[in-house]
């Protein structure tokens, strides 16, 4: 109960200080987001190290950093159609870590490469999204939007952490996560859709059909999100990936879910058939 209070007390104060950072806008989200994406990919390249990994670090941090900026929906279009600034600066991060390993190999080149491209697509690439959807469609309604994937991962942890506790058995992904349970599961994706649909007939943006839709792809995508975060651990052999944060370990360690979450949210809102 203990662990309980504290993982609570961090979400809490976590959600009420994101809530103020996303409501005043990318003035606040954008500083926010580049250090959330320098502290994650510092957690990446601990856990790397205590592997005998090697990446390239500062060139991580610059395109890490770039990717954010270049996040922003305010930049003008692209000269060339279909493109984006975002995927721009990934082309250069991909054609510059290659001249750099011919011209520098070192050990294990390709491995450098490897990881140090994961690094950017798995943390600043992702982080990248939650600028786009606040201002999907636009300033005003991206608030509502955004708004949807923080509270149903919020309530897809709690539930998901009662539903195992009270009623867990059978395990989910016993070689990844041996404490997640299909109850678990269940649970956490009860109460997403709970919340989501207490918000979306509130705001009249959803039908309880839509809303249904909406919390499985949401619920579905956070789950995949903390065990991509465990197995990602897992391979590199460490608990957790900081302990920067009360009950939580570290920034990754929190920002696993939603890094899955507000992407599907931002697909489903672009793509569905449901956007109004």
């Amino acid at each position: 109960m203990e662990s309980l209070s504290s993982r609570v007390l961090t979400s809490v104060v976590g959600f009420t200080i994101i809530s103020v950072i996303v409501w005043i806008g990318w003035v606040t989200l954008l500083p926010t987001l580049v250090v959330l994406s320098v502290m994650g990919l510092f957690e990446y390249i601990r856990m790397l190290d205590r592997n005998d990994i090697d990446v390239r670090r500062i060139s991580l941090a610059v395109f890490g950093t770039a990717i954010i900026v270049a996040s922003l929906p305010m930049w003008p279009q692209t000269p060339w159609p279909g493109g984006s600034w975002r995927e721009a600066v990934l082309t250069v991060a991909v054609g510059y870590m290659l001249v750099m390993e011919v011209m520098r190999p070192g050990e294990r080149p390709l491995e450098r490469i490897v990881y140090s491209l994961f690094g950017l697509l798995y943390i600043p690439w992702l982080l990248g999204y939650f600028l786009m959807l606040r201002y999907t469609p636009n300033a005003g309604d991206g608030l509502l939007y955004f708004a949807l994937p923080l509270l149903a991962t919020f309530a897809a942890d709690i539930g998901g952490y009662f539903g195992g506790y009270f009623f867990g058995r059978r395990k989910l992904a016993p070689e990844i996560s041996p404490a997640k349970t299909v109850e678990g599961a269940i649970g956490g994706f009860a109460f997403s859709f709970l919340i989501v649909l207490l918000l979306s007939q509130f705001t009249h943006i959803w039908s309880p059909l839509e809303a249904l839709l909406y919390s499985i792809l949401v619920a579905s995508a956070s789950q995949l999100g903390d065990l991509a975060e465990s197995l990602l651990k897992r391979a590199l052999r460490t608990k957790d990936s900081g302990t920067s944060l009360p009950g939580h370990g570290g920034f990754l360690d929190r920002l696993d879910s939603l890094l899955f979450a507000v992407p599907a949210t931002y697909l489903f809102l672009n793509i569905s058939v449901f956007t109004r």
